[in-house]
């Protein structure tokens, strides 16, 4: 095998195919001319032989490699064409674009823009070229004499603030240029990281909104002037430096100066001055306070003040602070209000003193109700006292005469004599308890009560009675402790259930007792005729009886009188139901004095 030098691999295929056939044909003439007995000659023609096989198979693979790289360079020079072509037609597409266009990658270096990048700034635009840094861009930009950098901002200022902004993934502003131009910059972020810059001439879009701000702004002023003109206050307006920018024709009419002193510029001290002999400020203000409230640069106030102008107008001042350190002023005339309020006041004086005569006439008046009605309690306190002494010695008399053997007439007659005194003495006892009541004379002993023995003392009392008329008088028992007083308490249920036997023809009256919590109710409820809604309160008033006869014997109407007046007295609520032809229930709340069960 020959050695590797002997072909060079860095000729051509043809070129080492050349020098492998003149090898060959070198070998077969040394073979033929070799004389060796040996077998060498022939061992040499296997050897080149062998040789040629494989120089004919190496240069067939170079064959192939030299096949494989044309065809990879072709394809390479395809690729190289089609990315030539889409750089051009990118470059193509974004030269079309209005705006200035320009892409920095994930590196933050420029990689292409457009012709118009920078446009607004042709001091700096030379220097816009791909392969500058994002920050290097900025730089130059905050650099052009272009540029108007925004009020009380240093450049260096500007480029941070710019470049922190560049952080954010959408970013979008107005950058200011010289000659009253405006610049709308979008920065975006591609998927990959890389960033998209448009720069969008807004001129035209910024004028063409300022012209419509100015021409709102002269329409908002002809409307706020024609609004001014027609109001009935008088208004007038400062800026900051106190001097008026507006006003309208009622403020001179109403200060009573000069049209011509109300004009645009005129300070709010010459006002001041204008107003001196023509008005005067009211309690509560002066000329220096109003000066030093319009001159002051600290946040003011609202004022409000009087101001008389002449002899007979009165007008209320307000003044309040606008947000651009300004102030408006407005007058109104409050005169027929002022004089409206000051005869409303002596009107409230007047009524005053009438009404404070008119109550001591009406005190004077209950001072001598309440003396004439002592009086009539007290004379009838002593005449219902001074009765029953005679009336006590009257029945003395019947019942002697009832022991003297009288004839059945007679002892007939005297018997009647006899429940008449008895229901005159009743009659007088009502008197006496109504009279103490009125008077507030009356003796309370107020303590531990035992309910159930008052029950039982009234059932014993009324028993014979409810039978006499074919009554059921039923009362369940208790073992409730009320706190109550005994005397009132047992005239109060007395009348109560006397007044359910006595208005009741057939069927009961039932006494039931019931506890709930710290109270008991106590409920008298009878099936008489029932009241009324419209008699239900007048039946607690002195003589008034329901479908009674006149007669001294069904009593006088006091019963109920007294009760509603003790219960007051006690403090025992007292609830009354009742429906027509349905029956009639009293329903009494005492307190409990113990832990007691029924």
């Amino acid at each position: 095998m020959m050695p590797n030098t002997i072909v060079n691999p860095a000729d051509t295929p043809e070129r080492q195919h050349e020098k492998l056939l003149t090898i060959v044909a070198a070998l077969m003439k040394r073979v033929e001319q070799a004389t060796d007995d040996s077998g060498a000659a022939y061992a040499q023609f296997q050897r080149a032989v062998l040789l040629e096989d494989q120089v004919r198979d190496r240069t067939r693979d170079l064959e192939h490699a030299l096949d494989l790289l044309n065809q990879s360079n072709a394809q390479l020079e395809l690729a190289m064409g089609a990315a030539e072509a889409a750089r051009r037609n990118l470059a193509d597409a974004i030269e079309t674009i209005q705006e200035g266009f320009g892409l920095f990658g994930p590196d933050d270096v420029l990689v292409l823009c457009n012709s118009r990048f920078g446009m607004h700034m042709p001091d700096v635009r030379v220097q816009l070229i791909p392969g500058m840094t994002f920050g290097n861009y900025i730089d130059v930009v905050s650099r052009s004499t272009h540029l108007v950098l925004p009020l009380h901002e240093t450049r260096e200022d500007w480029v941070a603030r710019r470049l922190r902004r560049h952080a954010d993934r959408h970013v979008m502003f107005n950058a200011e240029m010289i000659w009253d131009r405006w610049v709308q910059v979008s920065e975006h972020r591609t998927a990959d990281g890389g960033t998209v810059v448009l720069q969008t001439d807004l001129t035209d879009v910024m004028r063409f909104e300022r012209e419509e701000r100015d021409r709102l702004l002269d329409d908002q002023a002809r409307l706020v002037r024609a609004t001014l003109d027609h109001i009935s206050q008088g208004v007038c307006i400062f800026d900051r430096e106190g001097r008026m920018v507006g006003w309208n024709r009622r403020l001179a009419e109403l200060l009573s100066i000069p049209v011509a002193g109300a004009r645009r510029g005129v300070t709010f001290s010459t006002l001041l001055g204008m107003l001196q002999g023509r008005a005067s400020i009211g309690p509560g203000m002066t000329v220096a306070a109003l000066e030093e409230w319009a001159q002051s640069r600290d946040r003011r106030p609202p004022l409000t003040f009087d101001l008389r102008s002449g002899a007979d107008i009165m007008l209320s001042a307000f003044a309040q602070e606008m947000p651009d350190g300004g102030f408006v002023m407005s007058f109104t005339d409050v005169t027929a209000e002022r004089a409206a309020a000051e005869a409303m006041e002596m009107a409230n004086e007047s009524l005053e003193r009438r009404v404070l005569e008119r109550t001591l006439e009406l005190e004077d008046a209950l001072t001598q109700a309440e003396r004439a009605n002592s009086a009539r309690s007290r004379f009838v306190a002593a005449a219902s006292h001074d009765l029953l002494q005679p009336l006590s010695a009257a029945k003395l008399f019947m019942a002697s005469l009832s022991d003297g053997g009288l004839g059945t007439d007679a002892e007939i007659t005297l018997a009647k004599a006899q429940n008449a005194l008895v229901s005159v003495e009743g009659i007088l006892g009502d008197l006496l308890d109504i009279s103490k009541l009125e008077a507030g004379k009356a003796a309370l002993n107020v303590g531990s009560v035992r309910l159930g023995h008052i029950l039982r003392q009234l059932h014993d009392e009324f028993s014979p009675v409810a039978t006499a008329k074919g009554l059921r008088l039923n009362l369940l028992p208790t073992s409730a402790v009320v706190t109550s007083d005994t005397t009132y308490l047992r005239r109060i249920l007395q009348n109560l259930i006397g007044n359910a036997i006595r208005y009741t023809e057939e069927g009961r009256v039932l006494v039931g007792v019931r506890r709930s919590r710290n109270r008991v109710r106590v409920a008298v409820i009878d099936t008489g005729p029932g009241i009324p809604e419209e008699e239900q309160e007048n039946i607690f008033r002195e003589f008034h009886r329901l479908n009674a006869r006149a007669s001294a014997a069904e009593g006088m109407g006091l019963g109920l009188a007294i009760v509603e007046r003790a219960c007051a007295l006690l403090g025992h609520p007292l609830l009354l139901t009742s429906e027509p032809g349905r029956g009639t229930s009293f329903v009494l709340t005492l307190p409990l004095a113990a832990q007691t069960g029924h």
